[in-house]
């Protein structure tokens, strides 16, 4: 399979194996696809699944024709993406939840390690890196561990959830807490890379963003090809944003599907520049100082504008915002549901809520809603939430202190008439 990284600005080719993330331009790097994919596929891709080989029980790599043509015994993978699409009332609307949280580290973040670290690994590099609000970190150590590989990641000063950051100290990975917020971090680890030769794994490295791709695939596949209405995600770094569009690009010219459905980012308030920019019609960007309780999409310069705006504009797409007492409510209902998520996950539902309230999404739609992180990578703000600590999100408290056992009695009793 014929496949060269290409900027997005300026139309220049590199090896795909080249290492590179950026252009001598300073634009972007775009993995292009030079040969052609057929239908006949989608059959290949279910035979798979019968298959005990490891990099055919992936969701990444049974799709692998779209994701990169490498030595099957060099995969490294644990496996991954082998998650779930469960489907839901919410509201009186029925909507389906892809849940990336079921991943091996607990994030959509394996999806594109397994592709970066086998890279990595074939390249010959010894060290992975990444910058990271926490998922990022968690993936990129497990699966350099995996691999035999060291990891360095660098982390914003108190801004990673403990779950997260628990798992990235426990792969081994070597911690840098940089006194500063997560953009800074990206810009650290980028000039490092460089100059101490780190593999870096944010998801500025298109190879990266190719796994990523199959979250698309595989909930297309679990439709039977159906082609949804709306796919809703969080939006953070953009690299989802980018890696989607680019998915539904090419599996509309490959005639894999006759239809595009709209994509519809959800940014919290406090970290909103790519919807600022949607505003605007893509006029000007500005990037901000992030604040959000969603850890994961605490991001005010995101790496991946440019291929983000490409990809809204693709699919007819839209950005919107939610504040954090609209992103707490909606983690309530998704947690209550049995399904459960991380604050930036719950972006989703309280973006369809807006969309819908504003008219841009019907009752009648079919709609997607991406969750990408596991509820315990945030522990301490579920438990918060569901203990009625956070204000503005009312909620039926349902942790008792049992001091006696007239205690007891009246809880008991309480509870039991509930459901009588």
């Amino acid at each position: 399979m014929e496949r060269v990284l290409k900027c997005i600005r300026c139309g220049k080719t590199y090896d795909i194996f080249s290492s590179k993330t950026r252009c001598e331009c300073g634009g972007l790097l775009e993995v292009s696809i030079k040969d052609e994919l057929t239908p006949s596929l989608k059959d290949e891709f279910l035979k798979r699944r019968e298959s005990f080989k490891p990099y055919d029980q992936s969701g990444v790599w049974r799709y692998r024709e779209f994701v990169l043509d490498i030595e099957e015994d060099s995969i490294v993978t644990l496996p991954e993406g082998r998650t779930n699409l469960y489907k839901k009332v919410v509201d009186g609307m029925e909507v389906y939840f892809k849940h990336e949280g079921e991943n091996p580290t607990g994030s959509f973040k394996d999806r594109g390690m397994t592709v970066g670290v086998t890279v990595a690994k074939k390249l010959g590099f010894k060290i992975t890196a990444c910058a990271s609000t926490g998922n990022t970190s968690a993936s990129l150590s497990s699966y350099s561990a995996h691999a035999g590989l060291k990891s360095v990641v660098f982390i914003p000063k108190g801004k990673v959830a403990f779950g997260k950051l628990s798992q990235a100290l426990s792969y081994g990975a070597n911690v840098l807490e940089i006194a500063s917020d997560f953009d800074y971090a990206m810009k650290l680890v980028e000039e490092a890379s460089y100059e101490y030769k780190l593999y870096l794994l944010n998801s500025l490295n298109p190879l990266r963003l190719e796994g990523q791709k199959t979250i698309i695939i595989n909930t297309l596949e679990e439709l039977n090809f159906n082609v949804p209405d709306w796919i809703i995600l969080p939006g953070g770094n953009l690299g989802n944003t980018s890696a989607f569009g680019k998915a539904l690009k090419e599996l509309y010219e490959f005639h894999f599907i006759d239809k595009i459905p709209r994509l519809a980012v959800i940014q919290a308030e406090g970290a909103s520049p790519f919807y600022n920019a949607f505003k605007n019609d893509f006029k000007t960007f500005e990037p901000m100082k992030a604040e959000t309780i969603a850890t994961a999409i605490r991001i005010g310069n995101p790496v991946n504008y440019e291929k983000a705006v490409q990809s809204i504009k693709f699919t007819n797409g839209v950005v919107e915002s939610v504040t954090d007492d609209e992103i707490l409510e909606a983690k309530k209902d998704i947690d209550n549901l049995g399904i459960g998520c991380e604050p930036s996950s719950a972006s989703t539902l309280a973006g369809l809520r807006k969309l819908r309230k504003n008219g841009i999404i019907k009752k009648s739609d079919t709609v997607i809603l991406i969750l990408t992180g596991n509820i315990l990578k945030d522990p301490d703000t579920s438990i918060s939430l569901h203990t009625g600590k956070i204000k503005n999100v009312p909620i039926e408290n349902r942790f008792f202190e049992i001091i006696t056992l007239k205690d007891l009695e009246n809880t008991l009793k309480k509870i039991t008439s509930e459901v009588s």
